[in-house]
């Protein structure tokens, strides 16, 4: 029977660049957890959940929750190195098409660039590249880019409205919110108040008639450019 090991030899670490890793339940055999790291990085997801205190316990992620369940079960998380000796750039890219297509996961954030290159079905990508670019001339605007899996949860509005990393002294000024799925318009909301939750940002709000020329419109290419990590984006603010 093979060893189960928490830490990789240095011969190995120094051998294996950047790799991406599943986390699996040896309960049901599923990937409940997709990253990317270097080093002894896929361990300590496990290391760092068994040294919280039973206070900190109560406020785990669903991810950490998992490994804490194992454990109860006397098992141990099953790691697999997913590829590995790519640079970080293909690493965070197979990363980001890995958690796209592995459903079920407890990663709190979507892969990077998924909200704008992450799967679509052929017509949507038809009709997002035939679609009028967006021009919202000098109006100050909050662009938000929904996933279409939380509009299905939750609906568009509430999925667009709550709750962000921004900044509350930029809100003030924003006069419009638009909400988009898969790089395109899909409504235009009038913020009427912002609030704070747990150190982020929600809206309440209402659709504004007077912007639904903006609607199915494509977002201009430079909102959508690789390497953009945040979901909100300023406009003319």
């Amino acid at each position: 029977m093979a060893t189960h090991i928490t830490e990789f030899s240095s011969e190995v670490r120094e051998r294996i660049g950047y790799y991406v890793y599943r986390l699996i339940d040896p309960r049901n055999g599923q990937t409940f957890y997709v990253g990317k790291g270097q080093g002894n990085r896929v361990f300590q997801h496990v290391a760092g959940a068994l040294t919280l205190s039973d206070e900190e316990r109560e406020t785990d992620s669903e991810k950490l929750k998992a490994i804490h369940q194992i454990h109860a079960a006397g098992l141990d998380v099953i790691h697999v190195i997913h590829r590995h000796n790519m640079d970080e750039k293909t690493a965070l890219e197979v990363e980001a098409a890995l958690i796209d297509a592995t459903p079920g996961l407890t990663n709190i954030q979507g892969g990077t660039n998924s909200n704008d290159y992450g799967p679509m079905h052929v017509n949507e990508l038809e009709r997002l590249y035939k679609a009028e670019i967006l021009d919202v001339g000098e109006e100050k605007c909050l662009l938000i880019k929904v996933r279409q899996e939380m509009v299905e949860d939750r609906g568009l509005y509430e999925a667009t409205r709550y709750c962000w990393k921004l900044n509350k002294a930029r809100l003030d000024s924003v006069k419009y919110v638009i909400a988009t799925v898969n790089g395109i318009v899909r409504e235009v909301y009038s913020p009427t108040d912002w609030y704070p939750v747990e150190g982020r940002w929600a809206f309440n709000g209402l659709v504004a008639p007077d912007k639904s020329s903006w609607k199915y419109k494509r977002i201009p290419d430079q909102y959508r450019r690789k390497g953009m990590a945040s979901p909100c984006l300023y406009v003319n603010v």
